[in-house]
């Protein structure tokens, strides 16, 4: 049923070490970090400087004055940003989602500990330096009638910032389609190389002399650096920025480092960034004259009724899962080796990912259920249409999305951003045998939910070109509401592990709230008095078995009017 595409993506990003040990090779090549693009964009005006450098000099004195041993809190961001201690907390919480190192204090601090631990100055600097970074725009479709043909082209809703659903936004009248990895990875090298100097001279001190030529970079400061890069070879990463400097090869461990001409690290940094981009050109030009690639995303969305799936499960970057269509697909551990994953254009269709992941992205989605594991870092989910995501995450974000249903088990509010229309938020509601290891290993705390605390920011994202047309005002995204608790049930997972050794979880590991709870209970109650009944009842043979045949006809009605039925093929067809 599945195809492995060829993958395309950057290689996984290492966390840097304290002690480098510069490793010298050719052949390392330098790419941008995915994740603080991907997840760490907030749609907060404030946030977002039209000349970054500018904007954050005077800031980062300021910021520098209320530090303490380099590290600022949500007060002194609060101040400096003029912003609100919601946002304050947001921008905290958002940055050690994304961050590099997973020894930082803000990434391993408790949420009661999150405001006073604060962030370290540098890292926050190139975190509110990317806030002015713009999406690329998704890429006109070498056949777009077809696709056109095989997404939804109607919707329930119009005339708000734009008359296209999040479907047609994105497949059918803009005639466009999501860019590959490789485009974003050139989007993002193209981004760096525009503003490098900039960043570089963000995180520069001064050093013997006047002016910028006497700027200076210390080692930590690189590191920091690689929030936004890192280096890799075939199979190989280099997991800090030090190790393939050509700055501190000579350095002795038991000494400090003796700083650098920021003008050297400018120039490394500015002629690796080339020669990555000039790489990626020739790949997607011999793709383009011809040469097959099975994970060319035009071809995933041309044939995805044909093609049913396709995973890419290499464990060089992010799994991909796109153009399910009419089935169900289910994946664990063993298949997802990327930990991260991306579920793209899939259409009716259930799908169970039930792993330890850090970041998952579900995009262009409708008519769907998709079931994630357990996120320990964040979640995306944009441009969907009725889908319901159940997902136990860190932190989940939720952009231009209609009609869609959340069943949270979540430790951070969620966000709610975009153009976004009759959305629902509702308690976790499942559970698997290996769900409470997995949230054990990725660090979700399953007593801590914040499922209903939604944080709503702006309608219009100044980071999306989709969402955001000219001329639009400002207005804060429409609220999600909860799921009445006389709708709430729970969502049996079919038993895919047969054959494996099973967990140890019995059941949803987050308490649900009383209403939920006490609606839950009533259920249990009236069918187990149903069944009682049922075995009281005294009837011939022959009326049980029409009772029996009517139960039956019933539940298959049931299952085709729903569409369930297609479950039960596919755990007969596996």
């Amino acid at each position: 049923m599945t195809e492995e595409l060829i993958d395309q993506s950057p290689p996984p990003e290492p966390d840097p070490i304290e002690t480098p040990n510069p490793i010298q090779s050719p052949n390392l090549i330098i790419h941008p970090r995915r994740v603080p693009f991907e997840h760490g964009l907030l749609p907060i005006q404030k946030l977002v400087f039209t000349d970054p450098i500018q904007t954050l000099a005077p800031i980062k004195q300021k910021l520098a004055a209320s530090a303490t041993n380099n590290r600022v809190g949500s007060a002194a961001i609060s101040d400096a940003l003029s912003i609100s201690n919601d946002h304050a907390r947001l921008v905290l919480e958002t940055l050690g989602s994304v961050l590099h190192c997973e020894t930082d204090p803000l990434v391993l601090a408790k949420p009661e500990e999150v405001d006073s631990v604060g962030a370290d100055l540098r890292d926050l600097l190139l975190f509110l330096f990317i806030q002015s970074y713009k999406k690329l725009l998704p890429r006109t479709h070498k056949d777009s009638a077809s696709v056109a043909d095989v997404w939804p082209s109607t919707s329930a809703f119009d005339g708000y910032l734009s008359a296209l659903s999040p479907i047609q936004l994105v497949r059918s009248n803009s005639r466009r389609f999501m860019p590959s990895p490789a485009d974003e990875e050139a989007h993002q090298l193209s981004y760096l190389q525009k503003h490098i100097a900039n960043i570089v001279a963000l995180l520069a001190e001064p050093g013997e002399g006047e002016g910028d030529e006497s700027l200076v970079l210390s080692m930590g400061s690189l590191e920091h650096i690689g929030f936004l890069v890192h280096y890799g070879d075939k199979g190989f990463d280099v997991p800090s920025l030090s190790q393939a400097s050509p700055f501190f090869a000579n350095s002795d461990p038991n000494m400090p480092a003796v700083p650098v001409p920021a003008s050297q690290v400018n120039d490394w940094l500015l002629k690796d960034i080339a020669s990555a981009l000039e790489s990626i050109s020739d790949r997607i030009s011999g793709k383009e004259n011809g040469a097959s690639n099975a994970s060319d995303q035009d071809a995933a969305m041309a044939n995805s009724f044909g093609a049913l799936n396709k995973v890419s499960s290499n464990d060089r970057g992010p799994c991909i899962i796109e153009g399910v269509s009419k089935t169900s697909l289910f994946k664990q551990a063993s298949d997802l080796k990327g930990r991260s994953v991306k579920v793209a254009n899939c259409h009716d269709s259930v799908i169970y990912l039930l792993a330890p992941l850090r970041y998952a992205t579900v995009y262009g989605c409708s008519d769907s259920t998709i079931v994630l594991g357990a996120a320990g870092k964040a979640v995306r989910v944009e441009h969907c249409e009725r889908v319901h995501v159940i997902v136990a995450t860190k932190r989940i974000c939720i952009a231009n999305c209609r009609e869609c249903v959340f069943f949270l088990g979540v430790n951070q509010r969620p966000l709610i951003v975009g153009d976004n229309h009759k959305l629902q938020v509702a308690p976790y509601n499942t559970f698997y045998s290996h769900l409470e290891e997995h949230i054990t290993e990725v660090g979700i705390q399953p007593t801590i939910n914040k499922w209903n605390e939604s944080l709503a920011l702006g309608a219009v994202d100044p980071h999306d070109s989709l969402s955001h047309p000219t001329g639009a005002s400002d207005k804060q995204s429409e609220p999600a509401s909860c799921v009445d608790p006389d709708q709430f049930t729970t969502f049996l997972i079919p038993n895919w592990f047969e054959g494996e050794a099973l967990g140890s979880t019995k059941d949803n590991p987050f308490p649900l709230p009383d209403a939920y709870k006490a609606v839950q209970q009533t259920n249990l109650k009236n069918l187990e008095e149903t069944r009682q009944s049922l075995r009281e009842t005294s009837l011939e043979e022959n009326r049980k078995r029409e009772l029996t045949t009517a139960f039956h006809m019933h539940f298959k009605d049931w299952l085709y009017a729903t569409g369930n039925i297609r479950q039960l093929y596919c755990l007969q067809g596996d």
